[in-house]
Formats: C-alpha cells, structure tokens, sequence
C-alpha cells in the first residue's frame, strides 16, 4: 500500500485488523491507521502519512447512519454495536481538538468457553448455579473481562433452565437460547441508561440479570437490591483486584449509607473474579492472570467490619475454595515461564515481597 492511499470505507481497515488476529482498530486524525496487537498500538503500516480531518470525516461518514452522525454533532462523542461486512464491533467516535478519533474493538462473534478462556471452572462453577447474590468480574480496560463474562453467561445458558436479561453498551457477544430463556437489551438503543434499564428489569421477571458495567450509584444500588431480592446479578467494574473492587463499591455510596451498604455487599457477594491480559515471554500473544475472591464468614466478616486490606491474607488461607490473589497468579506463571520477571515485577501488587521471590 503506498504512503498516500487511504481505504474509501472503513470495513476495510477493520477486514485488515480480523485478518491479523488484532484486538482493536484505531483511525484518528493526525496518526496513520493504527491497530493493537498482543496489547500494543502500532501503525498498520510504518510508512503511512498521518490521516488529514477531511480523511477521518469521509471514513467517518462511510458507516455512521443519519442518528449517530447527528449525535455526534450533539454530543461529541458516541459508542455503539456497529455491524460490519466481516462482523460486529464496539465503535467509539470522538471530536477532539484536531477532528475525528475512531476505536473499533473487534469482537469475536463465536463465544469462547471458560476452559478455552483459561478460567478456574471448578470454583467458578459453583458462584453461577446460587440463585441470588452478586458476581463480579472486574479488569483494566483490555483486561478480557466481556469474554469471561460471555463465557461465564453462556454457561449458565446452558446449564440451567432460566430467564436471562443482559443489559450492555453496546451488545457484544449475540447469545442463542440454549437451555434458558435470553433476553439482550442495549443502552441508548433500548433504554436511556444501565439504571433505568435495571429498574425495568424487575418487573420482567428474570432469574439471572448481566450488568454490563456498573459505573454509578444508581446503578450499584439497583444492583444490590436485585441480588438480594432473588436475582443472581453479574456486572464488570474497573478495578484490578478484590479489596479494591469492594472499596470502589464501598466508596461510591454517601458516608452514612455506607454501613448498611456493607452489611448488603456481605450477604450478596458471591465472588469477585479479577482479571489482566499480560504479554507472555516470547511476545507473540497474551496469557490471563486471574484473581478469585470467594465469599466465606472470613470474607463476610471484614466486608462487615470495613477491613477490606485484610482481604489477601484471608485470600491465602481460603486456597481449599479456589481463592487465588493476583500476586500469586502472575508468581505461577512465571514459575510456569510464561511471563517475564520485569511483567511479573510491574504488574505486582506487593512488590517488595515479589523482589525477595525473585531473588531466592
């Protein structure tokens, strides 16, 4: 492709970057078309002038319809589910200070199964067949956290004969109905926001609710109280292991909520499975790092008492249930040699304890 070529529509950049076995697209003004492989950004191409304002305008155009473009112009920014020739994407556009910035993440339409993922499936198993309380898989931006939890929505699809609501932003992975009833529903799509979405979810009868992301107090909230009237509820949050996943629930609420708040989360919780995608040694590919938090009285008890940086010691003594800390997972997978000692350093929690393990 010479230096000056630029792609009419944008199916083509995202046929390229399922070609290649890439995990996101990205076309922005003033960089040449880019591409994240085994978690790196690169130039698609080394010798490709950056993209002008009136490039990423027309690739813009070529497959956002009238509504978006016109929210677009509202908003500033829109995420959806966009469709392409070769299969479905989340799309980001975003106006910024030189134009027009695309991410495309590229989305496996066939879902993967718990083992292929890597997942502890004899512990998870059991969290998905309780009929009420609270699952969450949390990650980094990146970390694989909407495969785990297709995986883990498709298992209970097919392991039990139940009403399933998914409400997501954008719809990632399509689930056919297997043994349960599955109902998907899309933010800005099909309802104005995660809570309002949530809120209907009661009256529609479901056994098991999959929250896309619980960003806000709203909708933690929503989510506690559906968890606790009878629902198992899995939702995803940004964190990158258990205790501060809690704290990042914990804090959400005003302080004189917080102590009835903690009480709830201690009855509810199931586990917290936390997640990152890590280079692996020979930097062709990515292993999975996880982190599995199971709810025991020792667990219950410091969610109570607001102790929640006695967690991973409590974590290491709950082994016999599948509890792992990160540290841990990333100190097996070097022994294993499938990280490196500088991945395993920077990605560390403890990093003192992990130099002294180096070390020996």
């Amino acid at each position: 492709m010479s230096e000056h070529t630029v792609f009419n529509h944008i199916d083509e950049y995202l046929k390229l970057g399922r070609e290649y076995g890439c995990s996101d697209v990205h076309i922005a003004t003033a960089y040449p078309p880019a591409w994240r492989m085994n978690g790196q950004l690169q130039p698609i191409w080394d010798d490709h002038l950056p993209l002008t304002p009136e490039e990423t305008e027309t690739l813009a155009r070529s497959f956002l319809g009238d509504d978006e473009w016109n929210r677009l112009q509202e908003r500033g920014d829109i995420d959806f589910a966009y469709i392409g020739t070769d299969g479905r994407y989340r799309a980001s556009v975003v106006k910024q200070r030189l134009g027009l910035d695309m991410a495309f993440r590229i989305i496996n339409t066939d879902i993967r199964t718990m083992e292929e993922i890597g997942l502890p499936i004899e512990h998870i198993i059991p969290l998905t067949r309780y009929q009420n309380g609270l699952i969450l898989v949390t990650g980094s931006v990146g970390s694989g956290k909407s495969t785990s939890l297709a995986a883990i929505v498709d298992f209970i699809n097919q392991d039990r004969e139940d009403h399933i609501l998914t409400l997501e932003d954008p719809i990632e992975y399509v689930f056919e109905c297997k043994g349960s009833h599955v109902n998907q529903r899309e933010v800005h799509t099909h309802t104005e926001s995660f809570a309002r979405a949530l809120r209907g979810a009661l009256r529609e009868d479901p056994d098991v609710i999959m929250v896309g992301e619980m960003r806000d107090l709203e909708t933690i909230q929503l989510a506690l109280t559906a968890a606790e009237t009878g629902h198992l509820v899995l939702g995803t949050l940004h964190t990158g292991n258990a205790p501060r996943t809690l704290d990042r629930v914990l804090d959400v609420f005003p302080t004189d909520q917080r102590e009835q708040i903690r009480i709830m989360v201690s009855e509810s919780l199931r586990g917290i499975l936390s997640q990152q995608l890590i280079p692996n040694i020979n930097g062709d590919g990515r292993v999975l790092a996880t982190e599995l938090l199971v709810n025991t009285p020792a667990v219950a008890n410091c969610i109570r008492e607001g102790k929640t940086f006695m967690l991973p010691g409590v974590m290491q003594t709950g082994k016999h249930v599948g509890m792992v800390t990160m540290d841990e997972s990333l100190r097996q997978l070097y022994i294993k040699g499938k990280i490196s000692s500088e991945e395993l350093l920077f990605r560390a929690d403890d990093k003192a304890q992990m130099r002294i393990f180096l070390q020996s």
